[in-house]
C-alpha cells in the first residue's frame, strides 16, 4: 500500500524567524517608539499604564528580548558591567556580598557579568575584557595596573572601579586594608593573656592578596609584647586539619587566627577531635562572622568585617559612568572589629 505524503511539519523553534520589535509593535497596536520606551523602562515618556501592560503582554506572547548590542550602538554604551571572577574561592562573605551588589545594579539598570579569565592577568586580561566593551569594569583584589586602566579606558570602559588594598593610577579605588581584620583579632588576643599564636594561611593559591595583610596585621599586633607568631598553612581539607590538630600540642601554641571563618571553623573542629581543648588550651579567632560560627559549641570569636553596602557601591559605579570626565575617587571602605564570643 502506498501511503500519501506527510504534510511538511511546521518550522521548528531554531527556523522560526526572530521576533521583533516592529512585531511587538503590531501586535500591541502601538509605535516601535512606544515598545522601546515601555520595555526599557523609560519613565521620563508618559505612557498609560494598560498601554504598558499591553506591549509587556505582547513580547512574552511573542518570545520578544529586546537586543543589548543594538541598544549600546544607540545609547553609545552598554549597560553591562564586568567583574573578573577571583582566582580561587573567597568564601561565602564574598559571594554574598557581589551577589547583593549584582542585585542593586539591576536595579539601576545594568546587567553584571562575571567573567572567568582562565589565568590572565595584568594587561593580558585587561584586553580581554576590553573586547567585551563594558561601561563598566569593577575589580576585586589585586593585578591591575596603570597600562591595564588605559586599555580599558581606549576601549570606552567609563568606569574601572578597583577593591583592594591599593590604590591603581586612573581607577576609582576602594581600599580595602585587609592588615585591620589581623590587627584586630591579634590585639584581642593578646588582650585576653595568649603569647604564642598562629595564624592559619589558606593552602589555595590566590588568596594571598588577603591573607598576607591579615598575618601583617597579627604581627604588627603583637610585635613589642613578646609573643610569638607561627604561620599555618592550610589546605581546606578534613585531612589537612586533622594532620595540623594531631601535631597541635607540639607546636606549644596558645592561640589561633584563622583566614576566615570556614578555615577557624574546619580547625576547631578537628583540634576537639584530638582532645584539644577550645578555649582552655587554644583560643579560637575567624574572620567574617558568618552565621554558621554562631551555632558552634563554643561559639566562635570572629572579626566582623564593615564593608559598603551594595547599594553604595552600585551608586558609585552609576555616578562613574554617568559622569565619565570626573577625576577618580578614592574611598577606605573596610573596617574590622571583634565579636567576641566562646571559643577564646
Amino acid at each position: 500500500m502506498v501511503h500519501p505524503p506527510k504534510p511538511p511539519a511546521g518550522p521548528t523553534p531554531a527556523q522560526r524567524p526572530v521576533p521583533t520589535s516592529a512585531d511587538v509593535a503590531r501586535l500591541a497596536g502601538v509605535s516601535r517608539a512606544t515598545v522601546s520606551y515601555v520595555l526599557n523602562d523609560a519613565r521620563a515618556v508618559r505612557i498609560s499604564e494598560p498601554t504598558r501592560r499591553r506591549v509587556r503582554a505582547a513580547a512574552e506572547e511573542l518570545g520578544y528580548v529586546p537586543h543589548a548590542a543594538a541598544r549600546s550602538l544607540r545609547s553609545g554604551h552598554s549597560r553591562m558591567v564586568l567583574v573578573p571572577a577571583p582566582a580561587a574561592s573567597t568564601g561565602f562573605l564574598y559571594h554574598r556580598f557581589f551577589a547583593e551588589l549584582q542585585a542593586a545594579l539591576g536595579r539601576l539598570d545594568y546587567t553584571v557579568v562575571q567573567y572567568g579569565g582562565g589565568g590572565l592577568r595584568g594587561d593580558e586580561a585587561a584586553r580581554a575584557w576590553a573586547e567585551l566593551r563594558p561601561v563598566a569594569v569593577l575589580v576585586p583584589g589585586g593585578g591591575l595596573g596603570p597600562r591595564g586602566v588605559a586599555v580599558l579606558r581606549r576601549a570606552g570602559v567609563r568606569a574601572v572601579v578597583t577593591l583592594g588594598p591599593e590604590r591603581v593610577e586612573g581607577a576609582h579605588a576602594l581600599l580595602m586594608d585587609h592588615e585591620r581584620v589581623g590587627r584586630a583579632a591579634g590585639e584581642h588576643l593578646l588582650a585576653r593573656g595568649r603569647r604564642a599564636v598562629g595564624v592559619v594561611l589558606p593552602g589555595e593559591p590566590g588568596l594571598e592578596i588577603f591573607s598576607a595583610p591579615r598575618l601583617a596585621g597579627v604581627r604588627h599586633a603583637l610585635a613589642g609584647s613578646g609573643a610569638t607568631v607561627t604561620e599555618l598553612p592550610l589546605p581546606y581539607e578534613e585531612e589537612a586539619a586533622a594532620a595540623l590538630a594531631g601535631r597541635w600540642r607540639s607546636l606549644g601554641l596558645d592561640a589561633v587566627f584563622a583566614y576566615n571563618d570556614e578555615y577557624a571553623m574546619l580547625l576547631m573542629r578537628a583540634l576537639q577531635d584530638e582532645g584539644v581543648s577550645v578555649p582552655g588550651r587554644t583560643a579560637v579567632v575567624g574572620a567574617d562572622d558568618l552565621v554558621l560560627g554562631r551555632l558552634l559549641r563554643p561559639r566562635l570569636t570572629t572579626v566582623h568585617l564593615e564593608l559598603p553596602s551594595a547599594r553604595d557601591l552600585a551608586a558609585l559605579v552609576d555616578r562613574a559612568v554617568s559622569e565619565p570626565g570626573r577625576g577618580p575617587q578614592t574611598h577606605d571602605v573596610l573596617g574590622a572589629r571583634v565579636v567576641h564570643r566562646a571559643s577564646s
